[in-house]
């Protein structure tokens, strides 16, 4: 497992320079208005969300876990911790196919438990994220893989 950072940027190639010096890596994936990093050391998922209008800021944070096993026994454990979560759905979204589950932290941050299962050629949607921003593709979203 790694942890991830959803960061919304207010220019993506500013950004990408920036945290490929940053962490001496290249992105995994880039689209339009979209940036993902496989960081190895420290063991990290980076994902910029270009985004203008809001400048800097945490989109939302999460962890990539190995297996869809790990999603569904992180939204066992949640709920039965008495914490709100969307239930384990399947999903298309930030370019990857995804199994996932969502909580909100008590100052509204978003946790995203999730794990990609494919790449998508589309943005996609994910209508089970709480809070889900309004802002299309290159303005920052509520999901990434």
């Amino acid at each position: 497992m790694r942890l991830q950072l959803a960061l919304d940027v207010s220019n993506i190639d500013e950004a990408v320079d920036f945290y490929s010096k940053l962490f001496a890596t290249e992105p995994y994936k880039r689209k339009p208005g979209y940036a993902n990093f496989a960081i190895e050391d420290p063991p990290l998922k980076l994902v910029l969300f270009e985004n203008a209008d809001a400048g800097f800021g945490v989109n939302h944070l999460g962890v990539e876990t190995e297996n869809s096993e790990q999603v569904e026994a992180a939204e066992a454990r949640l709920d039965d911790s008495g914490l709100d979560t969307t239930g384990v759905n399947d999903t298309v979204c930030c370019y990857a196919g995804k199994t996932e589950t969502w909580v909100t932290g008590p100052d509204a941050e978003r946790w995203e438990w999730y794990v990609k299962t494919s790449d998508a050629e589309e943005f996609g949607t994910d209508s089970t994220a709480p809070f889900k921003s309004t802002i299309s593709v290159g303005g920052g979203g509520a999901c990434c893989s």
